[in-house]
């Protein structure tokens, strides 16, 4: 089998293209066998090659939580057959335990990921629960169907579930660049609210408003939690959408009206954070994270992309044999939507 793996933690000098791996089986009755057809990348992926507190590989590891294919095996108590077009779930959890049984299975104590905790999806087959599988129509082309799982699931929990943002609202989403931000501008405007979103490039924010952002700010020009007061005279935000953390936490504070809820699911920038309390109670604001989602929500999402509501943004397709380029692309930050290496 081929695949993209790393042996070790460091740089992009780990990646290597491997064509020796062992085909995957069935361990479960509900298990099924995926032969991709395309893979997409997050920045997950970069962070896996760095290295994640008690994240232990076992090489050669294979890298990418983004998928798409067609079902090639599928065990006795699967609910999807052989021939069938699926993409993935890449959070995968015991289904039984109290925060499954309550729709929170990102917080089971067993949850993982593909690509992070299980043997992920830049190879040609990947194995897993038949749960972690929706059928997706026949002419979806599928770099569209593996670059939307991961960013749509964890931008669906973090706009309905978490910071429940409803029509009227006014939500202020980081560097719009991103999977993440692009997914959470598409539902935050279906859910009829008016969306600011930031970037540190013009020509981004620009193909944003093409994407029916509403305010676009260059965050490299200007304070952005000031720039929001001064153009709301003073109100802020109802809704901050922040993945970013150290850098931006101070800013999106300063957006944030009165009742205001941030919600964040990262911290590329640093994980340490600073908060004047007073402002917070005096705010009366809801800070909340989000991470992932749950099967519920993942049937949610995919209900949406079956009837076209929902769509990824796909920057480039590059081809399994040169996925360093893919890496590098994602790294550089040069992206405008999904990064998708095609599996051939």
């Amino acid at each position: 089998m081929r695949a993209l793996t790393i042996s070790a933690h460091g740089g992009m000098e780990q990646l290597a293209y491997r064509d020796d791996l062992a085909l995957p089986e069935l361990q479960r009755p509900d298990d099924v066998r995926v032969r991709l057809a395309c893979g997409a990348l997050n920045h997950l992926d970069l962070f896996m090659i760095g290295g994640l507190p008690h994240i232990t590989i076992t090489p050669p590891w294979i890298v990418g939580s983004d998928g798409a294919g067609v079902v090639d095996a599928a065990g006795p108590g699967a609910t999807v057959r052989p021939g069938e077009r699926v993409m993935l779930n890449p959070g995968i959890s015991c289904g039984r335990c109290e925060y499954c049984t309550d729709e929170a299975e990102p917080l089971c104590l067993d949850y993982g990921i593909l690509g992070e905790h299980h043997p992920g999806t830049l190879a040609e087959y990947v194995v897993v629960p038949s749960a972690n599988v929706s059928v997706i129509p026949d002419d979806v082309p599928m770099a569209q169907a593996a670059a939307f799982p991961l960013a749509t699931l964890t931008a669906w929990r973090m706009v309905v579930t978490r910071a429940q943002v409803k029509p009227g609202d006014t939500v202020l989403i980081w560097g719009i660049g991103g999977g993440v931000a692009q997914q959470a501008l598409q539902i935050c405007k279906r859910r009829g609210a008016t969306v600011w979103v930031t970037s540190g490039s013009d020509e981004k924010l620009e193909r944003a408003r093409a994407l029916g952002a509403d305010e676009t700010i260059n965050h490299r020009s200007v304070d952005v939690g000031r720039e929001v007061r001064s153009r709301t005279r003073k109100r802020g935000v109802d809704v901050v959408i922040d993945s970013v953390g150290q850098a931006t936490w101070k800013q999106s504070l300063g957006a944030l009206g009165k009742r205001g809820r941030l919600v964040t699911c990262g911290g590329t920038s640093g994980p340490m954070l600073e908060t004047d309390v007073r402002r917070l109670f005096w705010n009366q604001w809801t800070i909340m994270g989000s991470t992932m989602g749950s099967r519920s929500e993942f049937a949610a999402i995919a209900a949406e992309f079956a009837a076209g509501h929902l769509r990824p943004v796909v920057d480039s397709v590059v081809p399994l044999t040169e996925g360093r380029r893919a890496f590098e692309r994602l790294a550089s930050g040069e992206q405008f939507g999904k990064v998708v290496v095609d599996l051939g």
